[in-house]
């Protein structure tokens, strides 16, 4: 695992770049991106990150099942946290999954780097 690295996993590529800006222009992260589950399950196994910013609905493999690959294959790093626009619905399916942390769009930056911050990794 490279504690630098962050991966997010969005099919709304505004979403990433959101993430990603946010994170590389203050805390100098190396952000990953992906656009469903089977690409962020396949960029976790070239190189772990450190965190894992997962939305929940995506297609080809969603969230909360590519978090379950990625905690029987990773165990407890990287930090995953969950992302949905669906409200708390999905939080017990997301956490029973292995999520660390569950964050509901919309967000607003400042949020975002709280909670890395949280996370322990700035």
């Amino acid at each position: 695992m490279t504690d630098s690295i962050v991966l997010v996993v969005d099919d709304d590529p505004f979403i990433r770049r959101l993430i990603a800006m946010t994170l590389e222009d203050v805390s100098g992260f190396e952000v990953r991106q992906a656009g469903d589950g089977e690409e962020a399950v396949e960029a976790a196994a070239a190189d772990p990150p450190a965190i894992v910013f997962l939305d929940i609905d995506m297609p080809r493999l969603d969230g909360i099942a590519a978090c379950r690959q990625l905690r029987q294959a990773h165990g407890a790093a990287p930090r995953i946290v969950m992302l949905t626009a669906s409200g708390h619905e999905q939080e017990d399916a997301a956490l029973a999954a292995g999520a660390d942390l569950f964050l509901t769009k919309p967000f607003s930056p400042l949020d975002l780097l709280r909670l890395v911050d949280e996370l322990g990794a700035t």
